[in-house]
């Protein structure tokens, strides 16, 4: 499809972005729109499924007619038939009339099953059938009716799993994903975060009648490095609770850090389904793997707390800072071997800076540079120093972590296993390990 085409799109229906993923998930439902093939939806929930069942019908020869968007999921067990196909007059208590489904009612036009993944069984049959032949009957009734309606389904789940799990038909699995549209998660498209949050802020400063808020370029980062469960539901949230309650236009790093501190938190990584399932050994594995992310990630802020810390000495101690060409002539002076300069020297500056920005910075453990200051010895030289690398064994950084959160919360495992994010069970047998009675 021609970009030209694909932009005014996105400007007739109001889509921001141009993530590749968005971009090929838009371009298949504007070719699919003209038929009547069935089409599936997936991706998190909040990711805008419901925009692509409108865009297919506004596209297509059904516009005219009705568009009816059922949530599957909200509908009780005990009714939903009656919502989706009808009943006549006393089929059940309370059925003091005739009623028309939405199947009956929506002749012609295209419904749209959301959260299909949660529809009952017995339902699942009453629909493949409407699939196949256009035929349903009312709940209480003998009588088969016909429709000509276009089915959309879209789901957050996996229902491949749920096949296999005996929860979802196979047969309706493959009927409703004649043509399948997979919507990408926000996280996923982190350069279309700041142009969605700057429409949704001049929404609502023209809804409230202010000015609208801006992001500062941390701020920003902080948004895009967040991974944001709730998708784009979630950043238009976001986006009006600041704009109500921010008295200054400019929101910064720091204002999301003191407002909304869950924007700052670092997301772990998440194991595949078949690392999930493979048995007690793989959850086991995870386990202790997400305890060494953790350990790791702890140890980074050590570091750069200790960073802040030496910034804040060589500041309120007026210590001087020896620029890289005093170094190099003291290292050619020399004998050699006794010193080397591998990398430059840090200005406090750099500390300063880098303490501020620690909470959306991911920059390695090794990546930090040496800071070198004057001893004061009257001979104008340094102190011979030897750098000796002696990294802890993955075993011991698993064993101080273990120490640690016992110790907070005095022995309770109930609570250090929370906090460490393993199993009661994997705690125990890792403090018999380590011989931490």
């Amino acid at each position: 499809m021609a970009n030209n085409n694909l932009q005014s799109i996105k400007a007739r229906f109001g889509i921001i972005g141009n993530a590749p993923q968005l971009d090929a998930a838009l371009e298949t439902a504007v070719r699919v729109a003209p038929t009547d093939l069935t089409v599936l939806i997936t991706g998190e929930s909040g990711v805008g499924k419901e925009a692509f069942s409108k865009i297919i019908h506004a596209l297509s020869a059904r516009k005219h007619n009705e568009f009816i968007a059922v949530n599957c999921g909200a509908i009780p067990e005990g009714t939903i038939n009656s919502e989706l196909f009808g009943h006549e007059k006393g089929s059940f208590t309370g059925a003091i009339g005739d009623r028309k489904g939405y199947f009956e009612t929506c002749n012609g036009g295209t419904i749209f099953l959301d959260e299909i993944g949660e529809m009952p069984l017995d339902t699942q049959a009453y629909l493949l059938r409407v699939l196949e032949s256009g035929e349903f009957i009312r709940v209480g009734a003998s009588k088969v009716q016909r429709t000509d309606v276009r089915v959309i389904a879209a789901t957050n789940v996996n229902l491949e799993q749920r096949v296999r799990q005996g929860k979802f038909r196979e047969d309706l699995f493959y009927r409703l994903n004649t043509v399948p549209i997979r919507v990408p998660a926000l996280h996923e498209r982190s350069n279309d975060i700041p142009p969605l949050f700057r429409k949704f802020a001049s929404d609502f400063a023209e809804k409230y009648r202010h000015d609208s808020i801006r992001l500062d370029d941390r701020a920003e980062l902080v948004l895009q490095r967040y991974r944001w469960p709730g998708n784009i539901r979630e950043l238009k949230n976001v986006a009006e609770q600041l704009s109500i309650l921010s008295e200054d236009r400019l929101i910064t790093a720091e204002d999301l850090a003191e407002r909304m501190p869950q924007l700052l938190n670092r997301n772990l990584p998440v194991p595949a389904d078949n690392e999930q399932h493979n048995g007690s050994g793989g959850r086991q594995d995870f386990s202790e793997r997400e305890l060494l992310y953790k350990v790791l990630f702890d140890m980074k802020n050590d570091l750069n707390d200790l960073k802040a810390l030496i910034a804040e000495l060589v500041r309120s101690n007026n210590l001087r800072m020896p620029d890289l060409g005093h170094l190099r002539t003291l290292q050619s002076a020399l004998p050699s071997g006794s010193f080397q300069v591998n990398t430059p020297v840090a200005h406090p500056s750099d500390f300063e800076e880098q303490s501020h920005n620690t909470y959306y910075q991911d920059e390695p453990l090794h990546s930090s540079r040496p800071i070198i200051i004057e001893s004061g010895k009257n001979n104008g030289g340094y102190d011979k120093s030897e750098v000796e690398d002696s990294p802890l064994a993955m075993d011991e950084i698993e064993k101080e972590a273990i120490r640690r959160a016992l110790k907070k919360y005095s022995g309770r495992r109930k609570e250090a296993a929370e906090e460490l994010r393993i199993s009661e069970r994997t705690l125990y047998r890792k403090i018999k390990q380590y011989n931490l009675q």
